[in-house]
């Protein structure tokens, strides 16, 4: 049995950052996710993709900021259970909580915090027969390292931002580039479908509208794909095959838990603390809903800030903390290291 003062199910940016701001009230933090790794989508998704809306960084790559997370709360020492997903929950006579992995291993803890993103995700993957066949012999849905695709002929599907983005990106990657989409028009943000055509004027992106791939051509791996464009069928020759079609998010068995969900999302509190129903159980981050929520990093590590105090009431009820600034008081880390600025030297003046 683990035992922690705050479980957190989630390993992405928010619930990182949740581990920071326990430790400065002296709590212990225990980490769930699914995924081999700490970051979330971040690392699981788009680790080389720029994000430019965390304050103090003009452009960090959402690898990069899992990584800094990670240096930031190193201090605090906690744990992970990687791999594994949160399956049930217990509530005990106490009022504290045993949450089991679907792999057997339990966690106890007095407060949970659900961080877990949107969830689990799947791709939505297009409607092409033989489409499973070719998994990871040549098609994927997700991009992780875009040097897998180094010298390499790349055809990507779709009219979103993510089809956009990864098709300049692999511009200068893949010996060549052809994005396919089934209408004229792309969803994506202006600047990046001004960016395609400029490509495509140039000769780095081959642009074929509207149009769809409806087969897959290859002995052991993807040598080509079908393509349909109008009344002509053609193929073009491809070793690797990307529909980015989106994701579908899934809360998964917390839908089980016996938490109010709206739209696929977790009901908190409001702005006051981000608690569940359930008392006890609080959910930040963009696995949860309220007026006015916005799907941000940033308000994410916001609510993560009055999470803990929160908890920190809950787990010491008779005690008053008073918040000190870490400009002021530092930050002592559970493996004795502490940062804090220099004190001032006051010198008398004969």
């Amino acid at each position: 049995m683990i035992k922690t003062d705050i479980l957190i199910i989630g390993a992405g940016p928010t619930g990182l950052f949740t581990v920071f701001e326990a430790g400065l009230l002296k709590l212990k933090c225990h980490l769930i996710d699914a995924l081999p790794q700490a970051g979330g989508q971040c690392s699981e998704i788009y680790p080389k993709k720029p994000i430019y809306d965390i304050p103090g960084f003009p452009e960090v790559l959402a690898g990069d900021l899992v990584e800094n997370l990670m240096k930031q709360i190193e201090p605090f020492q906690p744990g992970f259970t990687l791999g594994e997903r949160a399956d049930t929950i217990e509530k005990l006579e106490d009022g504290s909580f045993i949450v089991t992995t679907e792999k057997g291993t339990k966690h106890h803890a007095p407060i949970v915090a659900i961080a877990g993103g949107l969830g689990s995700f799947e791709p939505r993957k297009p409607p092409i027969p033989n489409l499973l066949d070719f998994e990871d012999k040549g098609v994927e849905y997700i991009i992780r390292d875009p040097e897998l695709y180094r010298n390499k002929n790349v055809i990507i599907s779709g009219g979103g931002d993510s089809a956009l983005d990864w098709s300049i990106f692999l511009t200068d990657v893949a010996k060549s580039v052809t994005l396919i989409h089934r209408r004229n028009e792309f969803r994506g943000a202006l600047d990046s479908v001004e960016k395609v055509q400029e490509l495509k004027n140039i000769g780095k992106i081959e642009l074929i509208t509207p149009a769809e791939v409806i087969g897959l051509v290859g002995n052991n791996g993807l040598e080509e794909v079908v393509i349909k464009q109008g009344a002509a069928i053609f193929n073009r020759e491809c070793d690797h095959f990307i529909p980015l079609f989106g994701l579908s998010p899934k809360l998964g068995p917390i839908a089980d838990w016996g938490l109010e969900i709206e739209k696929n999302a977790i009901k908190v509190d409001n702005t006051l603390d981000y608690q569940t129903n359930i008392p006890g159980i609080y959910a930040i981050g963009d696995v949860n809903t309220y007026p006015g929520k916005l799907k941000l990093i940033l308000c994410g590590f916001h609510e993560a800030t009055l999470m803990c105090q929160s908890a920190y009431q809950r787990i010491f009820p008779d005690k008053r903390y008073v918040m000190k600034y870490t400009t002021v008081g530092g930050v002592e880390g559970f493996d004795g290291s502490k940062k804090e600025a220099p004190k001032a030297v006051i010198k008398s003046i004969d």
